[in-house]
């Protein structure tokens, strides 16, 4: 049976599912080295593994957020498997939520390196990251000693408003039918971060990817 598309639904989709194209993301990448983050190109999604995976010191305590842009990179795979890396997430999934709590809030807030992703790039250069719980938010925020971002460049937008648009009308309702897949519970739009400057150098890198990855 083919179920009909709304005019509205498949508009929503063709603008917020495709790479933008070249003069949008130059004059993305730009805005945010004005705006203090770091910049670095990728074509694919194997190589933005590669560069993101060489930015990470040996070592170094490294947290992740939920991340499908993540996992189909096969980062996060290779960040526990590889053995470099001090990775916090398999250490975190085996304590006790009732009992450690503190803790692993404290292992999870301020690794050496939080990885991620956003919903949106503004071509004005900011950074914009929704979530159900903020769990991953605070890292991003200041908890971090380093961040980097994998963003698929179909993320790029004109600016907050659209921004704002992409993760209510397109990227909500993606991870809302994942969530009830994996966990049978609905996800939320309930907290909103925009990074509109990073004011210590070399703390923020965003790494955009010519191919659309990700919610």
């Amino acid at each position: 049976m083919v179920t009909a598309t709304h005019p509205a639904e498949s508009t929503t989709s063709d603008r917020f599912s495709h790479p933008a194209n070249e003069t949008r993301v130059q004059r993305a990448a730009t805005a945010l080295e004005v705006n203090g983050f770091t910049v670095l190109r990728a074509t694919s999604a194997a190589d933005a593994r590669r560069i993101v995976l060489d930015l990470i010191p040996t070592g170094s305590k490294v947290h992740h957020g939920a991340s499908q842009t993540l996992e189909v990179t096969g980062i996060i795979q290779e960040l526990e498997a590889s053995g470099r890396y001090d990775p916090i997430g398999p250490r975190i999934r085996i304590m006790d939520r009732a009992t450690q709590g503190d803790e692993i809030r404290r292992q999870a807030t301020a690794p050496d390196v939080m990885l991620g992703s956003v919903h949106a790039v503004t071509e004005t250069g900011s950074l914009m990251a929704a979530s159900s719980s903020g769990s991953q938010l605070a890292a991003y925020v200041g908890g971090a000693g380093r961040v980097i971002l994998v963003v698929g460049t179909q993320k790029i937008v004109a600016d907050i408003d659209e921004g704002l648009q992409r993760i209510n009308e397109y990227a909500f309702p993606l991870e809302d039918a994942r969530a009830l897949e994996a966990y049978g519970v609905h996800s939320g739009v309930n907290k909103v971060l925009t990074i509109n400057r990073e004011v210590v150098p070399g703390r923020i890198t965003v790494v955009l990817v010519d191919q659309a990855l990700g919610f």
